[in-house]
């Protein structure tokens, strides 16, 4: 795992509706450079995706590919866009195990602080069905999210007081949020399912 992911504070902000327009801009770079036949669609995923969500102030983005087999030139695109390819996320780690069928990509603000989570996947497989059932089911249910940002506020703070130059931030936060995170998409399931 890179060092920008070990004893950096973890900050939660309060929603910010710009966010919506900082994902607008980012999603319409990636159609201008890569065309708009290179994706199913880019959606807007994660906290920052949720009106009214705190969160840290960092944008997912969702590629949707026809196939993985698409991304190489895709990715050459986005790097050269100023996005930075993390192939290292696809194989297991100490922190956990790999995503082999998602490419992902982080990007910075003009500050060089990081501003952007681009997770790459096949349009309509479970990463992509997952992520946006969590996205909308929060949309609907503004007290899960409360419940959600409640979490997080409550996890930082744990982790920010324990923090050494060499803590990982999957584990503790990222590993509790994947609980709740996999509550609701069974929640978020079950309320589609036929009656």
């Amino acid at each position: 795992m890179g060092s920008s992911n070990r004893g950096q504070p973890i900050v939660i902000a309060d929603y910010d509706p710009a966010w919506v327009a900082k994902f607008e801009a980012a999603r319409d770079s990636m159609f201008a450079a890569c065309g708009r036949e290179a994706f199913v669609a880019i959606e807007h995923i994660g906290s920052t995706s949720v009106p009214g969500l705190a969160a840290k102030p960092i944008i997912d983005m969702m590629p949707g590919l026809r196939s993985l087999d698409d991304a190489p030139p895709i990715i050459a695109r986005l790097v050269a866009l100023g996005y930075q390819y993390v192939p290292e996320f696809e194989q297991d780690t100490a922190s956990g195990p790999g995503m082999p069928h998602r490419r992902y990509l982080r990007g910075n603000d003009g500050d060089g602080r990081r501003a952007y989570h681009v997770h790459m996947v096949e349009h309509g497989g479970d990463f992509w069905t997952a992520h946006l059932l969590f996205r909308d089911y929060l949309r609907r249910h503004p007290e899960a999210a409360e419940a959600y940002a409640q979490l997080k506020r409550e996890l930082a703070t744990g982790f920010n007081a324990t923090i050494t130059s060499t803590s990982d931030i999957n584990v503790g936060y990222t590993d509790r949020k994947t609980e709740f995170v996999e509550d609701i998409v069974a929640r978020a399931r079950a309320e589609r399912a036929p009656r």
